[in-house]
């Protein structure tokens, strides 16, 4: 039996270096050596006139673990220093001591010094001026105890901290050292002279920031050590950190560790998420020293990466302000020099060229700002920001951009900063540890809210980013995303777009990185804003246009109301409040709303004095019985609760070699929430258990699986790319492929059949500005080019020469399309016109002015209509919603003695409009005739999305004009017309009438994915109606591992992509209202959160793809609900949904293909292919069904099945065939009934909706998506559905009101159909 970091055979030291750290790294003494105290006695008794006696500070003594092992404890002697694991290494002190009277202890051995064994990354050389940053004098009075903190980082970057307590102990002259210490004696003479008080100082070291925690812990030694004797002073401290040694990290989550360090009760709290950082201070403390105007000027300067000194008489200061401002901007990181305290020896650091983040006294500030330039200064003191002055010049550092720092000024401004005024109307406090308490609460609840504020201040800085990323080639177009910021906010984006802060979130948002940004981008993002985030083109919407108009009005009120009183200061202008201003003026307490969890504690086992060997032993047995009494107390409804548990309990089984006890734990743990689940920690366990353990756990099924997860080898994944790149037009002729590419990064468009279209349409227009066909290369001259996907390559039907594209005119169709876009953003519509319009609406195009028989105005151009806007006075006059277009006519109006080129549209709600276009008649017809078309196209089949598509199309084809400019151009746009060549496809009524939407899960991706699974959640009608969670819910499950969600409500996109895995998605299972459970290709069935969303579960005892699942719930509260899962290689499990505990687990005999399971009548039925078993839920089988489909033929494939209880039968369909079949669960020997799918080649899937059977499968007639409905009473076919270009995949029923069905790659969408 071991503790902490010791073990009994030779691969301790593998299993020391992966054990996690308990809070305490090491712990250091500092102070004067023995020598110079010595020499301040001497100097003191001979009368010295030297006031103050400064001296210089040293190790005295270092305390690292482990502090007590068997060996030690058996052998009755525990020795002072230890030998540590290869991750440490020595450190000599630069002393050495000496017995000043060798009669004393003569038995004793002294060593000539002492090395200590201490982490890598803690540098004790210059630990001392750390500890006494100021000067260590000896005092004729003691001090009050002072605290401050430091950190230290490493060449890597990791950050390491320390907490440092400064106190007072009397000295004297009469000395006598044991052991290397010294002890001072007060007797005679000495008793008359005055007792001198010396400094010093004990620094905890830990690589977490427990800087309140840690600062109770010191409060509680200095209680001990300031007065004791210095014999017992090491033995307290050490003592002290054998203790700290004990206590380990807290697991994320809302688990907060207490222990007892007498008299206080200390509080570890836990980070919330395993990506966010420890909070353990205070982080309205640099609200009390700064306005928030300042405070937005500090982060402004460490985002655009400045030299930055923080300034105090304070040292304590120093190191919370610094972290305080480094914690506002997460996840941003800081990542260049970063020293919060310098010492007086350490001022030369300041001379660096680079950017830094340091703090000093303010002491040097006049050295400082005389002596070296370009530095920030900022007074935590005086609450002020200067410039260093000795070049003359101050950096140039931009504001905040005005609406993120209105917003932000806002909510610090509802923020209660006063902890007194909490009190004001509660009775005193009788008993410290509840006051304690009360304070921590109030300090918790606030460090959430200045959390949320600040992190709401950066997302609304750089939300917009994402709109100008290109995922799939990591392309940043920083050139567009400049553009479109208001002229005040460029100089802060230019600045911030250079720094390696911005790199850094660029790098996480191309790898899509789920972390506190992603989340809160999440949660302020409108319905109307994530539908935004996939449309392209972009444009502004009547809303926003409204918004702008009237934030433009309020200012010039002011501005009215300032010049209306000339005595007033021009800074009136930002004093008056102006509502309008906020980010979110709707619901402005919306963006800080959060879900807070409640906070639970646990309390440590009570440490016994002295700690050696077997006490420590004794602890660690108390912390599980603590544990397993925790874990008894605690419901499985408390999952989260439970993990924090088991893995608490198996890192104390680990200090005590109870192995196979940990990995138990662990893998509960692992089914429970894999967010904390340490991997790396549970892989080294393994590889270093003894032989005799790792069998034994090996015969245990449970961990045999998570053995055999740990140790598979790691598969041969391709680095994943991390580079950011900055769009670029190209230099050289394009292929079609280098095209694609090139068009997909510039973020243009991302549909490769639209691209394609547009690779023709360009190639027209090269060849007209060389007045050739195509360009003068044969093909022979190029390399045989790759495949790509739509086609080989292009050549010309007339000359047989290969189609490029040269970076001339991908150049001019690139600046047009840009143009435009800059245009249609700068479009300013009266509000005259915006009342008419929709609030979603937004202008496209705009149309020279022309003479209509409406009058003189432009044509504009939206989504749904055109209109003119009326020249002079402002005015709307409606020309025609696309859906109400009747006919389009180009015709010539005579002008004598000119015939100008006019359209003439033909409505069915008003007269004929005609407009003298001119020239731009061809185009604006190309234009109406494809929006209409999309219009009626999306009518049609009910899918929105179609107007998007039209809308691309024609800006498109606007931009092919714009850069062509000659007689072709017309031409090379009609390439572009795809909705008008499709129009006149014909949908069957039936299907109209019974298709109400589609929906696109693919939208904003190059190429759609088929819909594996689909699964509707129902709402929860207890729930806010302003909580998303209230509304109903779709979950779409495509390839590689994505799950897309729906609002099932609007039918718009809540969420873009939940990874769960990177592999398939076959099959989804709601589970009460929490839980959605999702079998994988990968073999494993992972358990999403719907609260959270978040998927921290994960089901790992099957081998091979996870088929399906089904849900045994007995109707009772008190019931055990079961779920059972299927995998391909025959293996059925039930299990505990609660507990995730297996129940029962059995393989069906001679199966290789278990595609589907069901229950009816208690019984489990299992589709193996070419038959369908009936087996008891234990496995023993009990009914086999086959069917043969002539006496000398070979069995029918089953793909899919149903069970009727009201009938008793049987409906099965064929996988490679379209036949149904109708058996009576009495006689199974043959079908009594069979129904043939007309122009059906195959049936994938079936549900059973009211009375009837709804069967999707694959058309035999151009590849089309089918879905049959049947009716159940007279077995016939109702209806024959038709409404997707690919086969039909998955079905599901959205309370018996819809029916959803999802397609395969080559169509990627969801249809929703009515059912009556």
């Amino acid at each position: 039996m071991v503790i902490h970091k010791l073990l009994g055979y030779q691969d301790k030291a593998i299993m020391a270096d992966v054990l996690p750290n308990a809070i305490l790294e090491i712990c250091v003494v500092v102070g004067a050596s023995n020598e110079q105290l010595k020499e301040v006695c001497q100097a003191a008794h001979k009368g010295s006139t030297r006031s103050r006696h400064c001296l210089s500070p040293e190790v005295r003594s270092v305390h690292v673990p482990p502090f007590v092992s068997l060996e030690d404890s058996q052998s009755g002697y525990v020795a002072q220093n230890f030998t540590r694991t290869p991750r440490r290494r020595s450190f000599k002190k630069k002393k050495e001591f000496k017995r000043a009277n060798p009669n004393v202890n003569a038995g004793y051995k002294e060593p000539q010094t002492e090395e200590f064994s201490i982490p890598n990354n803690i540098d004790l050389q210059g630990l001392p001026q750390l500890c006494f940053p100021g000067e260590l004098e000896i005092e004729t009075e003691p001090k009050e105890d002072q605290y401050h903190f430091l950190v230290f980082t490493d060449v890597f970057g990791t950050r390491t901290y320390g907490v440092v307590v400064q106190f007072y102990r009397p000295i004297q002259e009469g000395n006598s050292f044991q052991h290397g210490q010294a002890h001072w004696n007060v007797t005679g003479h000495n008793r008359l002279m005055s007792v001198l008080y010396a400094p010093f100082s004990v620094c905890v070291i830990s690589k977490f920031p427990y800087y309140t925690a840690f600062k109770d812990c010191l409060s509680c030694l200095t209680v001990h050590i300031k007065s004791c004797r210095e014999m017992d002073f090491d033995q307290k401290v050490r003592q002290f950190a054998a203790k700290l040694a004990l206590v380990p990290n807290p697991p994320p989550g809302t688990l907060h560790l207490v222990f007892n360090m007498k008299p206080l009760q200390v509080v570890l709290p836990s980070r919330e998420d395993p990506k966010d950082p420890v909070v353990d201070l205070d982080l309205h403390t640099p609200f009390l020293c700064f306005k928030p105007k300042c405070i937005l000027q500090i982060l402004t300067c460490i985002l655009v990466e400045q030299r930055i000194v923080f300034l105090s008489a304070d040292w304590a200061l120093l190191t919370l302000i610094a972290e305080c401002f480094i914690l506002y901007l997460h996840p941003l990181q800081w990542q260049h020099t970063y020293v919060p305290i310098l010492s007086k020896g350490m001022m030369d650091f300041l001379m660096a060229p680079t950017a830094f983040l340091m703090g000093c006294h303010v002491d040097y500030f006049k050295e400082v700002n005389s002596e070296v330039e370009g530095l920030i200064l900022v007074n935590i003191d005086e609450g002020t920001i200067k410039f260093s002055h000795v070049a003359g010049t101050e950096p140039d550092i931009p504001e905040v951009p005005s609406e993120a720092a209105e917003c932000f000024t806002q909510r610090v401004e509802s923020l209660q900063l006063h902890y007194d005024l909490e009190l004001s109307h509660l009775g005193s406090c009788t008993d410290i540890s509840d006051l304690r308490i009360r304070r921590r609460d109030w300090q918790r609840n606030l460090n959430l809210q200045i959390q949320e504020i600040s992190l709401e201040l950066i997302v609304n800085i750089f939300r917009e980013v994402s709109n100008h990323l290109n995922y799939e080639y990591r392309v940043f177009n920083s050139e567009e995303f400049l553009k479109t910021r208001t002229i005040s906010d460029r100089p802060f984006y230019k600045k911030v777009l250079e720094t390696y802060i911005f790199h850094s979130f660029l790098k996480a948002r191309l790898s899509r990185k789920v972390d506190a940004f992603s989340h809160m981008e999440l949660r302020i993002c409108s319905e109307n804003d994530r539908t935004k985030m996939r449309d392209s083109p972009r444009r502004p919407t009547m809303e926003e246009m409204a918004m702008r108009k009237e934030r433009n009005c309020d200012f010039l009120m002011v501005r009215r109301l300032a010049a209306s009183m000339p005595n007033l200061p021009v800074d009136i202008l930002h004093d008056i409040p102006v509502e309008h201003l906020s980010m979110r003026k709707d619901k402005p307490e919306n963006a800080v709303k959060r879900s807070t969890k409640s906070i639970r504690t646990f309390k440590l086992p009570e440490f016994s004095s002295p700690l050696i060997c077997f006490s420590a032993i004794a602890w660690y047995t108390d912390f599980i019985n603590l544990l397993s009494k925790a874990i008894n107390a605690t419901g499985p409804e408390s999952s989260s609760l439970l993990a924090r548990y088991y893995y608490l309990r198996g890192l104390a089984y680990l200090m005590q070699e109870k192995y196979l006890e940990a990995l138990s734990d662990f893998q509960n743990l692992y089914k429970t929430d894999r967010d904390i689940f340490p991997k790396e920690l549970v892989k080294k366990v393994i590889e270093a258990m003894p032989p005799d353990q790792r069998s034994h756990a090996g015969r245990k099924p449970e961990l045999k699986r998570l053995i055999s997860i740990m140790l598979e080898k790691e598969r041969d994944v391709t680095a994943s790319d991390e580079h950011v790149k900055t769009f670029e037009l190209p230099k050289t002729h394009m292929h079609q492929e280098d095209f694609m590419k090139r068009i997909q990064e510039s973020g243009i468009v991302k549909d490769v059949d639209t691209i394609l279209r547009l690779f023709d349409a360009l190639t027209i227009v090269k060849s007209e500005k060389n007045n050739l066909n195509f360009r003068d290369m044969t093909s022979e001259q190029f390399p045989t080019p790759k495949v790509v996907s739509r086609s080989i390559f292009y050549l010309s039907a007339e000359t047989g020469h290969l189609k490029q594209i040269d970076p001339e005119t991908f150049k001019d169709f690139y600046n047009f399309w840009k143009e435009s876009e800059t245009e249609a953003r700068e479009v300013n519509l009266p509000l005259e016109v915006i009342e008419h319009l929709d609030k979603n609406e937004s202008v496209y195009k705009l149309s020279s002015s022309v003479k209509t028989n409406y009058g003189l105005g432009k044509i504009a151009l939206t989504q749904k209509r055109l209109f003119l806007l009326i020249e002079g006075r402002p005015g709307y006059v409606e020309i025609a919603k696309f859906r109400d277009i009747q006919e389009l006519e180009n015709i010539s109006v005579m002008f004598f003695p000119l015939r100008i080129p006019a359209l003439k549209i033909k409505s069915t709600l008003k007269e004929p409009f005609v407009g003298n276009l001119k020239n731009e008649r061809d185009l604006w017809q190309l234009i109406v005739k494809e929006m209409w078309a999309g219009k009626t196209m999306a009518d049609k089949h009910k899918d929105p999305q179609y107007i998007q598509q039209a809308l691309t199309n024609v800006l498109l084809m606007d931009a092919v004009v714009g850069c062509m400019q000659s007689p072709r151009a017309i031409y090379a746009a009609s390439k572009l017309a795809y909705f008008d060549q499709m129009k006149n496809m014909v949908v069957p009524k039936t299907t109209s009438e019974t298709l109400k939407h589609k929906i696109n899960p693919s939208a904003g991706q190059t190429s759609p994915q088929a819909v594996n699974a689909l699964l509707y959640t129902p709402g929860h009608q207890i729930q806010l109606e302003e909580d998303e969670n209230a509304n109903p819910r779709l979950w779409c499950a495509l390839s590689e591992g994505k799950v897309v969600l729906f609002n099932a409500a609007s039918w718009t996109i809540q969420q873009h992509c939940i990874q769960v895995g990177n592999s398939k998605l076959n099959c989804m299972l709601g589970v009460e209202f929490s839980q959605v459970w999702i079998g994988s290709q990968d073999s494993s069935i992972y358990i999403i959160n719907t609260r959270s969303m978040s998927c921290n579960k994960q089901l790992t005892e099957h081998c091979t793809d996870v088929t399906d699942m089904v849900l045994e719930d007995r109707g009772s509260k008190f019931s055990q609900k079961l779920v059972y899962s299927c995998s391909l290689d025959g293996r059925v499990i039930s299990w505990d949904v609660n507990t995730l505990e297996i129940k029962t687990n059995f393989q069906l005999p001679n199966c290789h293909k278990l595609t589907a399971i069901k229950l009816h009548n208690c019984m489990l039925w299992c589709c193996v292919g070419d038959a369908l078993l009936e087996v008891k839920k234990n496995g023993q089988l009990f009914r086999r069904v086959m069917f043969l489909e002539n006496p000398k033929g070979s069995h029918v494939s089953f793909s899919c099945f149903l069970a009727f209880p009201e009938k008793n039968q049987l409906v099965t369909a064929c996988a490679d065939k379209g036949e149904v079949c109708i058996w009576d669960m009495k006689n199974l020997s043959q079908p009594w009934q069979k129904i043939q799918l007309q122009d059906c080649n195959s049936i994938s899937c079936m549900i059973f909706v009211k009375k009837q059977i709804w069967i999707g499968g694959k058309g035999s007639d151009k590849v089309r998506g089918k879905i049959y409905v049947l009716d159940t009473d007279k077995y016939r076919v109702e209806k024959e559905l038709v409404a997707h270009v690919d086969m039909v995949r998955a079905l599901c029923c959205a309370e018996d009101r819809y029916v959803l069905s999802g397609a395969g790659r080559e169509d990627g969408k969801v249809a929703i159909w009515k059912v009556e």
